[in-house]
């Protein structure tokens, strides 16, 4: 492909070239909480500011790690994982915000996904529909482990993917609002935890690039609890989403330092 960056050496959208990021990178949304994850790490360094993606590059226990931003949405989440992969980078730990869906899943949990709903775009043009969004089982239990190691309350599985927040929100006000509600009703019944936007675009491309991911989201609230009338607070701090995040690399880089 043609590299259409005005330094060749740079990749078009996230602007980093190889040997500024570590195989180990950690992704949110919000290009605001880079600076803030770059807080965990030792020596960090902004690399690149383009567009949605903000890069810092420092170090967890002695071995280089980054972080990159990947704005909303599949697409350019999986901008920001083709270019980090062509960097160099083969872990990737996805860390953002969720709304739960089964009741139990409160304002202020993680969630840890195993694999994700594809009801988005952008994985259909990586993979036929029929293949799985699993994130990758090392990064899950890195994730897990964290979390327990924390003592945070968490939840582990499905969460479901899509494109359009306003189509969760409002899917009544919505032309294809028959397709919205039935298909959420359906999610519920089997036992998804969470809506956000990024986990099934990012799971398949690493399928396809083979290389590993996964995600852990802070509950921001529950609409499933506000229509029961049960107790559904609007939490904004993620911290420890990214906590969990930070501590799930660390758990990584030392088993693969165990692996030689």
């Amino acid at each position: 492909m043609k590299n259409y960056s005005e330094d060749a050496s740079r990749q078009y959208h996230i602007q980093v070239a190889e040997g500024e990021v570590g195989r180990y990178v950690i992704l949110p949304g919000d290009p605001k909480r880079c600076k803030k994850i770059a807080q965990y790490f030792d020596h960090p360094v902004l690399i690149a500011d383009n567009r949605e993606y903000v890069t810092y590059t420092g170090t967890l226990d002695g071995v280089k790690v980054s972080v990159t931003s990947t704005g909303i949405g599949g697409p350019s989440a999986s901008i920001a994982m083709e270019e980090l992969y062509r960097c160099k980078a083969d872990t990737f730990v996805r860390i953002g915000t969720c709304g739960g869906m089964q009741t139990e899943v409160k304002s202020g949990d993680v969630v840890v996904a195993t694999g994700a709903i594809r009801m988005e775009g952008t994985s259909k043009e990586y993979a036929p529909i029929e293949f799985p969004a699993v994130a990758d089982l090392s990064v899950t239990n890195a994730l897990v482990a964290a979390v327990k190691k924390k003592g945070y309350p968490f939840h582990v599985g499905v969460v479901q993917c899509k494109d359009a927040f306003y189509g969760q929100h409002e899917p009544e006000t919505k032309p294809v609002s028959y397709e919205l509600m039935n298909k959420w009703e359906a999610w519920k019944r089997l036992g998804c935890l969470a809506s956000e936007m990024e986990s099934a675009a990012l799971f398949v491309v690493a399928s396809h690039l083979h290389v590993r991911t996964g995600s852990c989201f802070l509950v921001v609230a529950n609409q499933e609890r506000e229509l029961l009338g049960l107790e559904n607070p609007v939490v904004h701090d993620t911290d420890m989403a990214v906590q969990a995040a930070v501590e799930a690399v660390r758990i990584l880089i030392k088993e693969d330092q165990g692996k030689g």
